[in-house]
């Protein structure tokens, strides 16, 4: 089976750059699938689980939003912020998630309500994500 190469990188750091046969990213509109070969595209990525196929193994990271690009020759991935599975600190992840509930269920004017529901979306992947990583063979 024929590779493209994958590039996932943030503002801070390369999370991810290697080749890959299957890319699954969540696109705006939905799930997006990405193999060798694909026409080019460009579009914008929500919050969601990011899944590579490389061999047999699959892996998963959870981006909080982005950009998708596809060329002829690699898959590149600017995401707002994105994390490893294996690297995804489940208690500062449930933190986060209570945070955000708390200031939901305040209601007081001071708060951002669309800031604390991005915050939570984003804590329930990385826990989903996390989870997901739990339940299959270490290392997934």
């Amino acid at each position: 089976m024929s590779s493209i190469r994958l590039d996932i990188v943030t503002a801070e750091r390369v999370v991810y750059s290697d080749d890959v046969d299957v890319v699954v990213a969540p696109g705006i509109e939905g799930q997006l699938g990405i193999l060798p070969h694909h026409a080019p595209l460009m579009t914008t990525l929500r919050e969601g689980e990011l899944r590579v196929r490389k061999g047999g193994e699959e892996f998963l990271l959870a981006i909080s939003g982005g950009f998708l690009e596809v060329r002829p020759d690699r898959i590149i991935v600017l995401a707002d912020a994105a994390e490893r599975a294996v690297e995804i600190d489940v208690a500062r992840a449930e933190a986060a998630k209570r945070r955000a509930e708390e200031e939901l269920s305040r209601r007081a004017p001071e708060v951002d309500t669309a800031q604390a529901e991005a915050a939570l979306r984003r804590s329930l992947i990385r826990l989903q994500v996390a989870e997901k990583r739990r339940k299959r063979k270490p290392g997934a």
